[in-house]
Order: C-alpha cells, then sequence, then structure tokens
C-alpha cells in the first residue's frame, strides 16, 4: 500500500533478510550448540511471536492485496473444443470462443492466472540462481564447506558464525520475496503461513536436509500429488457402484465409504 507491489518485490526482501540476519545473530546463534531441536524451538517460538505483533498491529482482519494491472486476468487460456481439438491462446479470449452455437458441442476453456505464471517463473529464477550459487562459486563452496566441516573452514580464515547469519538472512529474504509474490494468490492475513508450513515440512523430510535437487523433486511430487486428488471427486462408494456392487443401506450411510479423494487431498 506504501510503495506499490514492484518496489516491494525488491524492499521485501531486504528488509526481512535484515531482521532474519539480526535474529540469527541475537537468538539463534546461541543455541546452534544444541542441535536442531532447540533451533527448531526458538523459530518456532519467534513464529508465534511475530503472528501476535502482526495482529496487534493490523488486526485479525485480512488485508486487500490487489496485484499490478499488468498481472490481473489470464496469462494464456487453453480451449478444448470437442471437435477442434486442444488450441493454445495469449492472455483472455472473447466469451464467444468458449461456446458453440450447437448445445451439443462441448467446449470448455480453462484461463490460467497470470499471478501464478508469475509465481512459476519467479521460483524457477530463484531455484536456478540458488543452485548455480551453490554449486558453481566460491562462495557457494564455502557455504557447503561450513556446514559440513566447520572447524576446517574456521581454520581457513573464514568467519563460520558470519557465514550462517548470512545464508539465514538469505533464507529469510527468499521467504519476504514469496510473502510478496504469493500475497495476491494466497489470502492476506496473520496466519497465511500455517497453509503452506505443514507442506514445507513434508518437503524437507521427503527431500532431506540441505539437499536442493531434493527439494524441488520432492514438492514437485507432491503438489502434482495434491492436484491429481483434488481433480478426481471418487470415493469407495462411487468405485463399488462403477464394479456394478450394491452396497447395503448401513454401509452406504458410512462417512468414510462416502469420503472423497478429493476431500482428503491435503492429507495426501
Amino acid at each position: 500500500q506504501l510503495t506499490g507491489f514492484w518496489p516491494a518485490l525488491v524492499l521485501a526482501p531486504l528488509i526481512v533478510g535484515g531482521l532474519g540476519a539480526l535474529f540469527e545473530r541475537v537468538c539463534l546463534r546461541q543455541v546452534h550448540k544444541f542441535g536442531h531441536v532447540a533451533e527448531l524451538l526458538i523459530t518456532f517460538g519467534l513464529s508465534y511471536v511475530i503472528l501476535e505483533l502482526v495482529q496487534l498491529i493490523w488486526g485479525r482482519l485480512a488485508l486487500e492485496f490487489r496485484p499490478p494491472e499488468v498481472l490481473q486476468g489470464p496469462a494464456f487460456t487453453l480451449i478444448n473444443h470437442a471437435i477442434n481439438g486442444l488450441s493454445f491462446h495469449w492472455g483472455s479470449v472473447p466469451a464467444d470462443m468458449c461456446s458453440a452455437a450447437d448445445s451439443a458441442i462441448r467446449v470448455v476453456c480453462s484461463p490460467f492466472p497470470a499471478t501464478r505464471a508469475f509465481m512459476m517463473v519467479v521460483a524457477l529464477t530463484m531455484l536456478v540462481s540458488v543452485w548455480l550459487l551453490l554449486t558453481r562459486t566460491r562462495i557457494g563452496l564455502v557455504i557447503q564447506a561450513a556446514l559440513t566441516h566447520p572447524d576446517a573452514v574456521e581454520s581457513l580464515g573464514h568467519n563460520v558464525p558470519r557465514i550462517f547469519m548470512l545464508v539465514f538472512g538469505a533464507g529469510a529474504a527468499l521467504a519476504g520475496l514469496a510473502g510478496v509474490i504469493g500475497g495476491s494468490t494466497y489470502l492476506t492475513e496473520p496466519a497465511m503461513a500455517a497453509t503452506v508450513g505443514s507442506v514445507i515440512f513434508v518437503v524437507v523430510v521427503v527431500s532431506g536436509m540441505a539437499s536442493l535437487s531434493g527439494a524441488f523433486l520432492a514438492s514437485v511430487l507432491i503438489g502434482v500429488i495434491q492436484t491429481f486428488a483434488v481433480a478426481f471427486d471418487y470415493s469407495l462408494a462411487t468405485l463399488a457402484t462403477q464394479l456394478g456392487i450394491t452396497l447395503s443401506d448401513a454401509a452406504a450411510g458410512n462417512t468414510l465409504i462416502k469420503l472423497t479423494l478429493s476431500q482428503v487431498a491435503p492429507t495426501l
């Protein structure tokens, strides 16, 4: 609201990254010696403090977050015509292209939002940039060595605590950038991080710690599974009907049998 969307893409990562580096320097560094559990607890504690501060300053209601005009509307539209097949069109299409003169001909238009397309482009850019930094630069080699052999890196003259502080600050900066990009797609409210927090934990568990390629593959796999699960509105009762199995009244009224795959998609 103060600077606009495009300046926020630069300002928010800088501010959040600076706050992240300060938190690592003041708080997180004091518990490194106690292991990952202590680090996890103190960062969880910080998240609750931030949540309460945000609610005190901005309240509990969701804020209006409109994307810039260039990102409003669809980036492209897919038209699935029953006779002509699938066609691709940039931007939006006229309404008459999504309907047929003959009502028996099925036409389905699927617009893809420009905000999600921009989100995908930025996410891929971030992924490639971090991968190149870690694998193709001297800075990346020092960071990887500091994670596995901090004593050896320190004996070579590098300041390992400062490396950890800058890495944590860079991670916080990427989170700030993600907040700006996702603010118009997800609901902008104090607990918006909770909607993706569980998915992030699953990605880290599946991919393993400090594995960038593993995190990428795990996130794609989880995203594909969730998307396909939402698209299939089938249940055990539907499957039984298609197989010609007649359920009793007691079984048909069972909630578990009638529970569809799309309803349990978040747990997959």
